[in-house]
């Protein structure tokens, strides 16, 4: 069975489009329809149902779809073994995390990475609301929630704190903070229920109904920037807060901890270029853990 036809094959199946799919692979479309067909006369069965918005499988490519996986994970670790004799990491490596985490720790520190290798490509993304290591949308993913189930090798990365803080100026303007009850003459910056993707961000419910108004925004990053910007209290990381003077932890007692959890697979774990990243995360996390957890917090209560 040719490769090239079940790389191809693969493809369409997770994407559902024969365009999308030869976008993916670099190929035109002309390329991917003819690989389909020849692995369709080779099995002598009709592998998707062509249809104008894409194409389904049909059972017997339902049925092929495990071997061809199987097929490509023989692939993806004899890529490994090779690739683990080589002097550097070459290659490029997505990396699926939480927004807060990506874009206010790791975007410098994997930013760093990448300069030390010339042919290294690191890709970071936003951890959308549900992703496949599986079907290669990411190689590495860092999680909030642990996973119940799925064919992964979990590690945990680091416990994290979170606070409530408000601007300095802010502060002198409406008002100090001495206790919760003082909170219901305050705004508040949380952040919209409907992009909740894991139970881990369930803290965000704790300002409401405590405070006079809400201003809802989405992003780690633009909650962060609201607060400085002095639009209200919010609960923000205590690791991006410490790089900015211009906040002040209100009502400190209260403590927020959770849990992030990196994830690979077992097909590309010890893949060079992804061993090199998930690595250098976890170690630039571990040197880091004071920001990470700046305090005790089993001092502290946890709402």
């Amino acid at each position: 069975m040719n490769w090239d036809h079940l790389q191809v094959f693969l493809a369409v199946a997770r994407h559902g489009q024969m365009l999308e799919a030869s976008r993916k692979l670099g190929l035109n479309h002309a390329t991917v329809a003819r690989r389909i067909e020849s692995l369709e006369a080779a099995l002598g069965a009709p592998l998707f149902h062509r249809r104008p918005n894409g194409s389904a499988l049909t059972d017997a490519g339902e049925n092929l779809v495990p071997t061809a996986e199987r097929v490509e994970a023989e692939i993806v670790a004899a890529a490994a073994r090779l690739s683990a004799m080589e002097a550097e990491p070459s290659g490029t490596v997505r990396i699926g995390v939480p927004d807060g985490l990506g874009n206010l720790f790791l975007a410098r520190e994997l930013g760093l990475l990448a300069t030390r290798y010339a042919n290294l490509v690191i890709e970071l993304v936003p951890l959308p609301r549900s992703f496949s290591l599986s079907r290669r949308e990411a190689d590495l993913a860092i999680g909030l929630d642990r996973p119940a189930h799925g064919r992964l090798i979990l590690s945990k990365l680091t416990d994290y704190t979170l606070g409530l803080y408000a601007g300095q100026a802010y502060l002198q303007h409406a008002g100090h903070v001495e206790s919760e009850e003082d909170l219901a003459g305050h705004a508040a910056v949380i952040g919209v229920d409907d992009y909740a993707y894991a139970s881990a961000l369930d803290y965000m419910t704790f300002l409401q109904g405590k405070t006079r108004s809400v201003f809802r925004c989405a992003g780690a990053v633009g909650q962060l920037e609201a607060v400085r910007a002095g639009a209200g209290i919010g609960i923000l990381h205590d690791f991006a807060a410490s790089d900015c003077p211009d906040l002040v932890r209100v009502l400190p007692h209260i403590v927020f901890e959770r849990t992030y959890w990196l994830l690979s697979h077992p097909d590309s774990h010890e893949v060079r270029r992804v061993s090199a990243c998930r690595e250098f995360i976890m170690r630039r996390v571990r040197e880091e853990r004071g920001r990470f957890l700046p305090r005790d917090a089993s001092n502290y209560a946890t709402p």
